[in-house]
């Protein structure tokens, strides 16, 4: 069993964001290495920021505060100006994360890819960045890394990251095995105080397959035996017996079997126009009185001002949409902020949004890049690019996706917990907030006074758990 300190602080915290991850995963018959960490005790609810989904969850968790201020809505952002659509590639812009604290107190930090790590000031940090064309083919893997040498000596050791393995039909637990892989080598070569690791491929097993399959039930198994190599590796370093893990999720799975388009309904009442490209054809943002960006079981979407009520009457009522939030619902769901769509769909427990506007027997309007892997000019996240495609390199079926995520509902509440040696002794008995994360690790840390954060949430280390601004 672990011993848990109780009265001092850890001087070292390893942040694991198992994506997928929900209490009642961690058992001692599915997850044996992450029950034994936690002592079958510390573990909890991890209530998240809505949407449920990885961008504005994980700056939530890396800042404290919800998506109503620091703006990250969605996975994708519509730039207003420009008429485009950027989906994961934006940068951080002025969110300053947990990792980037180095000039508030003398900790070494350390980050594994999170999204929107390009420039970070984390003392660590590894994120892919592959070469590509000026048609984003890709021409060399690569990835991102501080110290700038850091991927030469991974990828000397490992091997290329395997990006297949990251996203895309093949994606698997080989892209899990080298970010813990990396994990080992951080923390030999540079020892954070803090390092925070992304694990992924329990995410695309419940999309695929759903979060009730047997193969969701093989990749808990999965996750934990790497999880538990990589503890009993942090046990052999002499920092062992100062050290607190802490794992996150960012959400967990509703199973699904209802795709939702509703920029097929915005195009057949004339508020989204396409034009013609070289092999079909694509969206017109900029002549487009309204469009969908699809975001799992969220969509945004963003009209010009005379069209809302327009676009309003072409998606009410439509089979899969529990409900349509404008400003005072936005502001109720805690995303009120000028990146939000005009109007902000919310889709049923079984349902989730594509970004599909062409019907089943308009091939000629399907744009070029349906079947294939490309996260840059797709309006809008795309699951389907989990499974093999009919013709051409993935699938454009959308009824094969099987779990989604987005709606926070107390049935797929994610997994806050709190193991290793250095842990203090804790009762989680309810739920915390997830903007409660990064007090609770800078107070673990025992540096919460030194860090000139401001955060909407208290650390559940502190006199009370209430929520609310902490104490500056």
């Amino acid at each position: 069993m672990t011993e848990h300190a109780s009265d001092s602080t850890a001087e070292r915290v390893i942040v694991l964001d198992v994506v997928g991850l929900q209490p009642d995963h961690v058992t001692s018959e599915s997850m044996p290495h992450l029950s034994e960490l936690f002592d079958d005790g510390a573990t909890t609810g991890l209530v998240p920021p809505f949407p449920a989904v990885t961008i504005p969850a994980q700056t939530t968790l890396s800042t404290g505060r919800s998506p109503a201020t620091h703006g990250d809505v969605s996975n994708a952002e519509y730039d207003r100006k420009t008429d485009t659509v950027e989906l994961w590639g934006r940068d951080s812009g002025d969110r300053r994360r947990i990792w980037e604290l180095q000039s508030d107190c003398e900790l070494t930090t350390g980050a594994l890819f999170f999204q929107h790590l390009y420039g970070t000031s984390a003392d660590v940090a590894v994120t892919p960045k592959p070469i590509e064309d000026e048609n984003n083919g890709l021409i060399e893997m690569n990835c991102w890394t501080n110290p700038d040498d850091f991927y030469d000596e991974l990828r000397e050791e490992y091997g290329h990251f395997p990006l297949h393995n990251y996203w895309g039909p093949a994606a698997n637990a080989e892209s899990s095995t080298w970010i813990l892989s990396a994990a080992r080598e951080a923390t030999e070569r540079y020892d954070p105080d803090m390092l925070w690791v992304y694990l992924p491929h329990l995410d695309y097993t419940g999309q695929s397959h759903g979060p009730n399959s047997d193969e969701f039930e093989a990749a808990l198994s999965e996750v934990d035996e790497l999880v538990g190599e990589y503890i009993d590796a942090l046990r052999k370093t002499d920092r062992w017996s100062e050290t607190a893990v802490v794992v996150v999720s960012e959400y967990g799975f509703h199973e699904v079997s209802t795709p939702v388009f509703p920029n097929r309904a915005l195009r057949d009442a004339g508020l989204l126009q396409t034009q013609d490209a070289e092999g079909g054809a694509i969206p017109d943002l900029a002549a487009s009185a309204a469009f969908a960006v699809a975001d799992h079981q969220v969509a945004h979407v963003y009209c010009d001002h005379d069209a809302v009520e327009r676009a309003r009457e072409a998606l009410e009522d439509r089979p899969g949409i529990e409900r349509i939030l404008d400003g005072d619902d936005q502001a109720a769901y805690g995303i009120d902020h000028e990146n939000a769509g005009e109007l902000v769909l919310l889709a049923d427990a079984d349902a989730w949004f594509a970004y599909y506007w062409w019907h089943e027997d308009e091939t000629e309007a399907m744009p070029p890049y349906a079947d294939s892997v490309d996260i840059h000019e797709k309006p809008g996240y795309d699951p389907c690019e989990l499974f093999l495609g009919e013709s051409g390199f993935v699938s454009t079926d959308p009824t094969k996706v099987c779990g989604s995520h987005g709606r926070v509902d107390s049935e797929t509440t994610p997994v806050f917990g709190v193991g290793g040696p250095a842990a203090p002794s804790l009762s989680l008995d309810g739920d915390i907030d997830m903007r409660q994360v990064a007090p609770t690790i800078l107070d673990l840390l025992g540096v919460r006074d030194d860090v000139a954060m401001e955060f909407e949430g208290a650390s559940i280390l502190a006199p009370t758990n209430e929520l609310g601004p902490a104490d500056d």
